[in-house]
């Protein structure tokens, strides 16, 4: 309809306006719920023009709307705002055209632009946690929602293979992990734990000793007095304090903090340090048994990851490694150093310097050659687009603690020569915290994704038995049932709330059936789809009548399209997910108010019947762009 008032607008604007006019003059907005109409059609930019008062100029174009179409009724302004009445012949018609329909909602035709979306991109020295799942469902769901838009899309990750984080767990495990009586390590396999949770754990071994070896030698220092020369003067002007409140401390949380802070002055002088150090210059030169450890540990974890992500049903069309684009990153900041986009201090080490854009100085190279983060990304980002040279843009799904991180790296893209780097996309979303705080992988402080999504599976089953609706089902429709509700419980509950926000994780709030969870709009499924096998249509193209309520829907219905376009433009699963909630809610209460099986008139009946079949098709369709799955039953 907007597009068909645009049209006459811009046709007949000069016996309305007097002049042509553009059609970016021509904006609607959603009608206000407090004034009478159905659509909205913004007045002021015509004022100037027209040289007359908001009032006038509304009441000029709806009279004119009136005449000329059919589908107008009516009219009210309301200061520089003219809401249009469309008649019901118009909602009916809506009705019968997203019956029609089976894609509904997305777009017909192809757009011909392809876009990349990188999600998880996690590291191989511990396993996904919940930080990691905001991330997953967010990237997947915003890939989806571009594809319902029409583009064509690349899911991608980059696997943080290498770095000294990943020599951590490397050093840690050749130095800890127990032997059995041959001499052998441990391995996922001899214990029994998933890859990821198996090279975790060394992880985390290799903190609790590096902090333990830290205050060692911190405590050696002062026993002699802070003397020697090689402690920073940080740590002699803040140690003696810090020991003095270690001391005193009667509570445990708060001298192990304590104790942390203390450990984090000796941490880089410690012989752990040193060996991860030496583990990655050895990585890096490709010294055999390096890479060999590197690579044994590495397919532990990958063959734990794809466990995880066939549990949370999502997938990669792509997927690229840091430990070959890095190259790429070294070869380019090499080039970039010819051409003085960088340059080099006198350790050895090379920088950008951003000071003219308002930044600071960057490192891109360490001064014993090792690459840093920055260096990779460049390598990567360059990889992604001589691979896909049609891509029109990238979205990187990554957490706001990184936002200054790709403020630098689309900069220096920029500085590289790079015009693409414009179409780069910092998808910037807020943490995911604990009742209690943030979460610190290092120390083990995080909640394990595979724990998690098997905890809220398990309470969805607990709580499904306590409703009961489950008596004829089979041992294994009960299980996916159960998986169904779990499952789309968690991740609507880290979709709903807007990507910029930091959110709390309550996951006992993620799988009740009231209120704005995922389990609450699954159950309205499987309400309508229990309906749509108990009713039938009879003559519908001919037989139809709707009233206020019916027409209410069906102009939420009718939203549908605009807001899978505008969740695409603005990279937001969670304009989806709340227009689903509303739909629902609104749904419920209709269905509440006025019966569809037991209406005696056929017109209206049939009314009612093709708004539910329709609303349960918009829900099932909103929810697999979240990456949910709807059942039939529940």
């Amino acid at each position: 309809m907007e597009n068909k008032i645009k049209a006459l607008l811009l046709e007949n604007s000069l016996s309305i306006f007097g002049v042509e006019i553009e059609e970016k003059l021509i904006q609607f907005q959603k009608t206000r719920k407090d004034v009478e109409g159905d659509m909205t059609l913004v007045v002021f930019p015509f004022v100037k023009i027209l040289k007359s008062s908001p009032i006038k100029v509304g009441e000029d174009i709806g009279r004119f709307l009136t005449d000329e179409m059919d589908e107008v009724e009516g009219y009210n302004v309301v200061s520089g705002f003219l809401n249009l009445n469309l008649t019901n012949d118009f909602w009916k018609n809506e009705l019968f055209n997203m019956t029609e329909d089976e894609n509904f909602g997305c777009a017909p035709s192809p757009s011909g632009e392809m876009y990349m979306v990188e999600y998880s991109s996690p590291n191989t020295n511990k396993p996904l946690h919940l930080g990691h799942m905001r991330n997953i469902f967010l990237g997947y769901s915003v890939s989806e929602i571009l594809k319902a838009n029409g583009h064509e899309v690349v899911k991608t990750q980059i696997i943080n293979d290498r770095g000294i984080h990943i020599c951590k767990s490397m050093v840690a495990w050749e130095q800890f992990a127990a032997k059995d009586e041959n001499g052998e390590r441990e391995t996922p396999n001899s214990t029994g734990l998933k890859g990821d949770h198996f090279v975790g754990k060394y992880y985390i071994e290799f903190d609790k000793q590096v902090t333990l070896q830290g205050f060692e030698l911190v405590t050696e220092w002062k026993a002699n007095d802070y003397s020697d020369s090689a402690i920073p003067e940080e740590a002699k002007e803040k140690l003696p304090g810090l020991f003095a409140a270690f001391e005193a401390a009667d509570d445990d949380k708060k001298k192990t903090g304590i104790y942390r802070k203390i450990a984090a002055f000796g941490v880089p002088f410690t012989q752990l340090t040193k060996d991860a150090s030496e583990m990655l210059l050895k990585w890096e030169s490709n010294d055999p048994e390096a890479r060999k450890l590197w690579g044994m540990m590495n397919n532990w974890v990958y063959v734990g990851f794809d466990k995880t992500y066939n549990r949370m049903e999502v997938d990669f069309d792509k997927i690229y490694y840091e430990s070959e684009t890095f190259l790429i990153g070294k070869d380019h900041v090499t080039e970039g150093l010819d051409k003085g986009v960088f340059f080099k201090k006198d350790d050895g080490s090379v920088w950008v310097d951003l000071t003219e854009e308002g930044l600071d100085e960057k490192l891109v190279l360490r001064a014993d050659g090792t690459a840093v983060y920055m260096t990779q990304d460049i390598g990567t980002a360059i990889d992604r687009f001589k691979d896909y040279p049609k891509l029109n843009g990238v979205i990187y799904t990554v957490g706001n603690e990184q936002d200054y991180h790709f403020q630098v790296l689309f900069l220096i893209l920029k500085k590289l020569g790079y015009d693409w780097a414009k179409n780069c996309y910092h998808l910037s979303y807020g943490m995911v915290d604990l009742p209690d705080g943030k979460m610190k992988s290092r120390e083990g402080k995080v909640v394990d994704a595979d724990d998690l999504m098997e905890e809220v599976v398990s309470m969805a089953k607990e709580s499904t038995k306590e409703r009961g609706h489950i008596d004829g089902m089979t041992e294994a429709e009960r299980d996916n049932l159960y998986e169904l509700i779990g499952m789309g419980g968690l991740k609507y509950y880290l979709l709903k709330v807007d990507p910029q926000k930091r959110m709390k994780f309550n996951p006992d709030e993620s799988i009740e059936l009231n209120g704005n969870t995922g389990p609450f709009i699954q159950y309205a499924y499987a309400r309508i789809n229990s309906l749509m096998t108990k009713v039938e249509l009879v003559n519908p193209e001919k037989d139809m009548d709707i009233d206020q309520a019916e027409k209410e829907l069906i102009k939420q219905l009718s939203e549908f399209p605009l807001v899978v376009k505008e969740a695409g433009q603005n990279y937001s699963p969670a304009l989806i997910a709340n227009y689903t909630f509303d739909l629902v809610k609104n749904y419920n209460s209709f269905y509440q108010a006025f019966s569809v099986m037991k209406e005696e008139n056929i017109a209206l009946k049939n009314a009612r019947i093709l708004i539910s079949q329709n609303t349960g098709k918009v829900i099932q369709t909103a929810m697999r762009l979240l990456g949910i799955n709807v059942p039939n039953r529940m």
